[in-house]
């Protein structure tokens, strides 16, 4: 069967949009292949239209292999360098239309006008002229003929029902292949008939992985199901759903995204989702993003991060990172001329680099060691937050509330010390971030942040360079005040008095609480109080410091000022 050909790996992939070849190669030796991600998504590698918008990628003139990302040359050294990392290359391809209607010379000098590419070569003739419409755009996403054969946003649609653009555009796949490309996206694979495309697929002189764009819409008869026997599909009622429940309708309702349901529900098949195994799916994509239809990196409250914890955390489909750039427009291009830039965990010069962010590059490692393993130990003790294992060899907590949940929490994990790979990987037999330790029963208790996460698993065992610093402040308070401690570290809640740590008083007048710093670590500290009524009153300035010790415990001794 041709499912069984077109496997949805257990790899993560990152969709680098618009990085050139040469910062993708660079970046998969120093920091891809060994963060442990599978497959780079790399941007359109065929010639097209020119111009400074993202888009452009997206109107293609030929089949040559120049782009505003490099040439032929470049494209096969990113291969060669990415493999050598243990990254295999995914090529996004667009099989179902070429320019909009406009003339000029492509990137590559190739000339052109809408219906006539003599690079290809295509004429008006391979070109389909639908007639259900004005301008022969797609208007009726009802009726599957339009679909199928009307354009797509003007764009000149091609005529993949015949033998001559079939052959041409598998000549084109098999060009990749043969340099080393080991998957394709399809692009608007939904306005391409999928008979079409298995035909063309059945010409490829390799069985490469297959991911497709098919937008899922209400009533519309056009349905992912209708590809699945091809390869991969898009899953974007998974992207909207974590919109939604990360957003505020909750994320407890996440619990039932399972496999076992997906796969024998008919009914979930006619609504857009499709069998784990079949199933790529993301948080955002450089659409959705743009559009609103998922969160994004501007997304408030962490929300953005938080469901990328998720996405790498449950076993559903094979999931995408995207790693882009801040834009302040629907149609801005990359910066920096496309050679994308980063520091040790977040980007630079207009860069986003998404991959490199702790908590996500951390999960990437637990999706990596977790495999195939089955959803268990399920909590949600609110709407906003979820822990769940899988099986012994992980398990993650997501607290998308306002306030920290302190738990003690039951796991499938064998005894031993884990570090929490949402605030640093290990290195070593130590942690970079927090560790926590799972006793003899599973069990292990942790305060997690609002906003943020924890996540242990088996690959990631070590011992945290911390140490107990214990803080007592003089202060007098009337009945029903509390005094707590917030500070710079995120262990201390980074200034958000929402995640200020409570301190307990047993004789009235000196407050205490026992943290876990990193060691060697400078830091500002303050104390609040919060009155009967939910005020918060700072201590007056300056600021408090300290400096954590190498080694053992510390203790803080101050006075309300």
């Amino acid at each position: 069967m041709l499912g069984s050909r077109w496997h949805v790996p257990l790899v993560v992939i990152i969709q680098m949009f618009e990085w050139t070849w040469d910062s993708i190669a660079a970046e998969c030796t120093n920091f891809i292949g060994p963060a442990g991600y599978g497959f780079v998504q790399a941007s359109p590698a065929q010639e097209h239209i020119t111009g400074t918008q993202w888009w452009t990628d997206y109107q293609p003139v030929s089949y040559n292999l120049t782009s505003k990302r490099g040439d032929r040359a470049q494209y096969a050294a990113m291969i060669q360098t990415c493999e050598a990392a243990g990254v295999s290359i995914i090529a996004d391809t667009i099989f179902n239309h070429m320019t909009g209607n406009a003339n000029g010379t492509g990137i590559a000098g190739d000339s052109y006008t809408q219906y006539a590419y003599p690079a290809v070569p295509y004429t008006s003739d391979n070109f389909h002229y639908c007639g259900l419409e004005p301008d022969n755009n797609i208007v009726n996403w009802d009726n599957e003929v339009e679909v199928w054969t009307c354009q797509l946003d003007g764009l000149a649609d091609l005529a993949t029902e015949t033998e001559y653009v079939q052959t041409m555009e598998a000549a084109y796949a098999n060009d990749l292949f043969s340099l080393g490309v080991k998957g394709l996206r399809l692009d608007a694979a939904k306005d391409i008939n999928p008979s079409d495309i298995a035909n063309i697929t059945a010409l490829f002189t390799t069985k490469p992985y297959i991911t497709q764009e098919v937008i899922w819409g209400a009533g519309q008869p056009v349905t992912p199901e209708l590809y699945v026997g091809i390869g991969g599909l898009y899953v974007f009622r998974y992207t909207s759903a974590l919109q939604s429940a990360f957003s505020g309708s909750g994320i407890s309702a996440l619990e039932d995204l399972d496999d076992q349901e997906l796969t024998s529900s008919i009914s979930c098949l006619s609504k857009g989702w499709v069998a784990g195994t079949s199933a790529n799916v993301f948080v955002a994509d450089h659409d959705t993003e743009r559009s609103g239809a998922s969160l994004n990196y501007q997304s408030p409250s962490n929300t953005y991060t938080l469901a990328h914890v998720f996405s790498l955390a449950h076993p559903y489909g094979t999931p995408t990172v995207l790693s882009s750039y801040e834009f302040s427009s629907y149609d801005q291009g990359a910066p920096n001329g496309g050679a994308g830039t980063c520091t040790s965990n977040a980007g630079e010069n207009g860069w986003l680099c998404q991959h490199r962010w702790s908590a996500i590059a951390g999960m990437v490692g637990f999706h990596n060691n977790v495999g195939s393993t089955a959803l268990g130990n399920w909590v949600s003790p609110s709407s906003s937050q979820i822990a769940f294992g899988r099986g012994s060899a992980g398990f993650v907590a997501i607290n998308n509330g306002d306030y920290p949940w302190t738990a003690t929490f039951a796991t499938s994990l064998p005894a031993g010390t884990y570090c929490d790979v949402i605030s640093g990987p290990p290195a070593g037999s130590a942690c970079a971030g927090a560790s926590y330790t799972v006793a003899s029963d599973g069990t292990f208790t942790a305060t997690v942040l609002a906003r943020n996460a924890v996540a242990l698993h088996t690959g990631a065992l070590g011992t945290g360079t911390t140490v107990a610093v214990t803080f007592a402040e003089n202060a007098t308070t009337t009945y029903g005040e509390n005094i707590f401690l917030s500070g710079s570290l995120a262990e201390l809640g980074s200034w958000d008095t929402d995640n200020a740590i409570a301190l307990s008083s047993d004789d009235y007048l000196i407050w205490e609480v026992t943290v876990d710093l990193p060691a060697s670590t400078a830091f500002e500290y303050k104390f609040i109080r919060v009155e009967t009524n939910g005020s918060v009153v700072w201590e007056s300035d300056p600021n408090r410091s300290d400096t954590t010790p190498a080694s053992g415990t510390q203790e803080v001794d101050d006075t309300w000022r």
